[in-house]
């Protein structure tokens, strides 16, 4: 049992686990202490000083979230001198600060706002010289705003401990001193892979999705377009932050219902192309075990990880499945299968992914993503630029009844909706993987039975554990499949891969924490506890269905039917399949 050690803070003898810092310990006690620069599991820097304390029997203030309680210390948390203090720092940090929270998109959700108010800080009292930069709009992803930074460092930290990727560091020194890519290029020349989580962490206006909302209105408002939204998984078990609901809270029949009151023609589930990607990702992998292929396999859904693999292990691509991610196969399909059956000109319709990932913005994009002159997807929302588009409509989404998504693309398996949450895209697999391994090539069976599944439930690559790993009996073929989420864990499996010791099968790799319920476009805050909670509504709505298998899904057997013929058949891997590209760095 770890050591207890008892101190006193703010008057109030407290018992505490040795080994915690002073925040930790004053926020198990219900005591605010702000911060700045601190990061949740990642090793504090003290550098910001906005969580300094006093502690009877040291000179000078402490940083709370550095120093380590110790048994029989005496601590003031909120004393005249630690309130000063950081009241002088927002201070200064607003005299280097554009003064324009009226027109920034962080207006409401400003960390610096809100320890302003907090602070009581009525006025600047410094005035002095301004630090002066561009804003950087060249990624198609990410917007960076320098004049708003405050050199906090959390996105240094996140692109680099969390996220390998290390696109962006501080520059200069003293007053000069710029978080910027080397050598103050613009980011969209870099080997950013667009996953947005520095914005997550970014306190201030400084980093932003680049936004799409006026091309989107502009569709709505042409008569001559069909504009169809197709939202993913994760955002039914996120928007509803947006306006005040707890983390965690299902509003999937919301949703419907506000975007269809918003302007859209159609109201679409990406799920269903997520059941399709069981079936082509599924039978590729079948395929490479039963007839040789390059293993293990690694899913491709996450555009992140794909850019991510791109550029710092490009001689492992083949690894990729080919398989191209949900949403792109639903807009490829509404511009071939669907347009042809409806009669509707693939130029007239504008398909809108409501996606909680910054790096879709780039997917959609991308060159390879496209047929017969058509990009598969016109644009991509955020999860917090669709909950503007909703404000801007005047639709009080709270108070909407539940709708359905448009029929034709609106049913979809519990497997589909658990890919928003690391691991979901693993057991959705899983689930079909027995059938895929003993029905006739092509067949999708008429019904499903538990005897055919054995089971649906694969709680070994549930959670928010780094990496994740198991043994799975399928039709007498032992596989071993292993989850990473977060790239740094990633680079863990891809070392293995490389070194040539890998004993996988099969690997999910989802490019943010938490998979896609953490994603870039996310609402603000995400933290660990909210990931758990939005994972726990995505598994309760799986739950929910009756219908929990890919395979089992009518409207895929449809398309195979009608149109595609065959998994991993000629159109299919025309229309849902692609290919990528060696970047290096």
């Amino acid at each position: 049992m770890a050591d207890t050690i008892t101190l006193t803070i703010n008057g109030k003898q407290v018992t505490a686990t040795a080994g915690q810092t002073l925040l930790q310990v004053c926020r198990a006690q219900g005591i605010d202490i702000p911060t700045l620069c601190y990061m949740e599991d990642l090793f504090p820097s003290g550098a910001c000083r906005m969580c300094v304390v006093e502690v009877e029997g040291v000179r000078g203030l402490v940083p709370s979230c550095a120093f380590p309680a110790a048994d029989g210390q005496v601590v003031s948390t909120h004393s005249p001198r630690a309130r000063r203090a950081r009241k002088t720092i927002v201070e200064l940090l607003l005299a280097n600060h554009p003064q324009e929270c009226l027109t920034c998109v962080r207006s409401g959700k400003c960390e610096l706002q809100t320890l302003a108010q907090d602070l009581g800080v009525r006025e600047c009292r410094y005035e002095g010289l301004r630090r002066e930069y561009p804003i950087d709009a060249s990624s198609v992803s990410l917007v960076r705003d320098p004049e708003k930074c405050i050199l906090c460092g959390r996105c240094v930290r996140v692109c680099e401990e969390v996220q390998g990727v290390a696109a962006i560091d501080f520059t200069n020194r003293g007053f000069q001193t710029v978080i910027a890519p080397a050598f103050n290029t613009n980011l969209g020349t870099t080997a950013c892979v667009n996953c947005g989580q520095c914005i997550l962490v970014c306190p201030t206006g400084a980093l932003r999705e680049q936004s799409s909302l006026k091309e989107v209105w502009d569709a709505i408002n042409d008569p001559d377009k069909v504009v169809i939204a197709q939202v993913a998984p994760a955002i039914r078990a996120t928007i509803g932050e947006e306006f005040g609901m707890a983390p965690g809270t299902r509003v999937t029949g919301k949703l419907a219902a506000s975007l269809r009151r918003t302007g859209f023609d159609l109201v679409f589930d990406t799920d269903v192309a997520a059941d399709l990607t069981i079936m082509e990702e599924g039978s590729e992998l079948v395929q490479r075990l039963t007839q040789g292929g390059t293993l293990p396999m690694i899913t491709s859904c996450s555009p992140g990880w794909v850019k991510y693999i791109e550029h710092f292990y490009p001689e492992e691509l083949e690894h990729l499945s080919t398989a191209k991610s949900p949403h792109m196969m639903l807009g490829a399909l509404l511009k071939t299968y669907y347009a042809e059956k409806q009669g509707i000109d693939p130029s007239k319709i504008v398909v809108v992914s409501i996606m909680p990932c910054t790096a879709k913005k780039y997917e959609a994009e991308r060159p390879e993503l496209s047929n017969d002159g058509y990009k598969d997807v016109d644009y991509v929302l955020t999860t917090r630029e669709t909950a503007r588009l909703i404000k801007l409509a005047g639709i009080k989404f709270e108070n909407l009844p539940d709708e359905e998504f448009d029929p034709a693309f609106g049913i979809a398996s519990g497997a589909a909706v658990i890919f928003g949450a690391t691991g979901g895209v693993m057991e959705a697999a899983l689930r079909t993987a027995k059938f895929l391994l003993t029905a006739p090539a092509g067949e999708v069976p008429e019904q499903v039975t538990s005897e055919m599944l054995g089971h649906v439930d694969f709680s070994p690559v549930r959670g928010l554990e780094g990496v994740k790993e198991a043994d799975v009996d399928v039709n007498g073929i032992a596989l071993k499949v292993a989850v990473a989420h977060g790239l740094m864990n990633a680079r863990i499996l891809l070392e293995q891969i490389k070194n040539g010791t890998s004993p996988y099968h099969f690997i999910e790799v989802m490019g943010c924490p938490g998979g896609c319920i953490g994603g870039g476009g996310s609402p603000m805050p995400t933290n660990t506890e909210i990931r758990k909670k939005r994972m726990g509504a995505i598994y309760c709505e799986d739950e929910a269905l009756n219908l929990r298998a890919s395979h089992d899904n009518p409207l895929v057997k449809q398309l195979y039917s009608e149109y595609l013929g065959e998994p991993l058949g000629e159109k299919s891997h025309h229309l849902l399949h692609t290919h990528y590209t060696k970047r290096g760095l």
